[in-house]
Formats: C-alpha cells, structure tokens, sequence
C-alpha cells in the first residue's frame, strides 16, 4: 500500500500522462503514432485502476483495450493501401464546435463532481473485488454470461463466412 503523499505524486503524474497521450492521440498527423499513443492511454488509465485497488479492472484495461483494441487499431493501419501514411489523419475543420462541445462537457463533469457526496472509509482494508467478481459470474450469473460467449463466438463466426463470401464472389 502506498502512503498518501506517494500515491498522490503517482496519481498527478498518471494524469499528466493521460492527457498528454490523449491530446497525442488527437493532435498527431501520423495515424500509427496516434494508435501507439492511444496505448499508452489505455496503459495509464489501468494505472488509475490499480490506485483505486480495483485490479480486475486494471488487468481488464490492459487486456481487452490497450491489448485487443489498440493491435487491432495498428493491424488496420497497417494494412489499408495508403499512398503517403503521413497525411493519413488531416484535421477535420470542425475544432470550433468540438471545442465548445469538450469545454460544456468539462464543465457539466466539473459541477457533477462537486456536488456528489464522497465517503471516505479510514481504516479499513480494501476489498478484494477479484473474488467478488469471480464469485459473482461463477454463482448467479454464470449461465448468460456462457450464453453472451456463445452468442458472440457465433456472431464472429458469421461475420467470417460473411467475409468470405464477399471476397469469393469478386
């Protein structure tokens, strides 16, 4: 467990990083430089996780999103014919209303944020919510979560025989 003035320290330079690959993410002309920066988000934001001691989730963020959906996002680049990869990602002319867009969503977040009532639990240890989690998809819910896997292993099947079917009759 870190103390409070460590964490603290970890927390603002995890944000910093955040926003920074974030604003990368966004402002960078060469879409794979975009994709690995949308990585190291990913990566931070499961760093967050692990200081709320929510584990499952941090394992989760770097599995499923910065592993799964960030690859797939490189692997798509990479494989699109493109002349010059460089000019792959112009600037849409739309800055003025994203803009006004992120600033009136800051702000809503903003006034949120100070009105929710936060509790705060002193000395007590943290709860292991691997075993919550586990228990919970392994005891009541273990049936539709079997049915959700099937249900998406069928559909992937189907979008490859779709695929194929496609590319057969060219």
């Amino acid at each position: 467990m870190l103390s409070t003035s460590t964490s603290t320290l970890v927390f603002w330079f995890l944000t910093i990083l955040i926003v920074a690959s974030a604003l990368a993410v966004v402002l960078l002309r060469n879409i794979v430089h975009s994709a690995l920066f949308l990585i190291l988000t990913f990566v931070g934001i499961a760093g967050i996780y692990i200081l709320l001691n929510a584990e499952f989730l941090a394992a989760v963020q770097i599995l499923v999103y910065a592993g799964a959906i960030a690859i797939l996002v490189v692997f798509a680049v990479m494989l699109t014919r493109r002349g010059d990869i460089s000019e792959s990602n112009l600037f849409n002319k739309n800055y003025l209303a994203a803009g006004v867009l992120c600033l009136a969503l800051f702000i809503l977040n903003t006034f949120l944020i100070g009105q929710t009532f936060w509790t705060i639990k002193s000395g007590e240890p943290p709860l292991n919510n691997v075993g919550a989690i586990a228990d919970a998809f392994l005891g009541r819910y273990v049936l539709p979560f079997e049915v959700a896997a099937v249900l998406l292993l069928v559909a992937m099947v189907g979008a490859i025989l779709l695929a194929r079917g496609v590319n057969q009759d060219q």
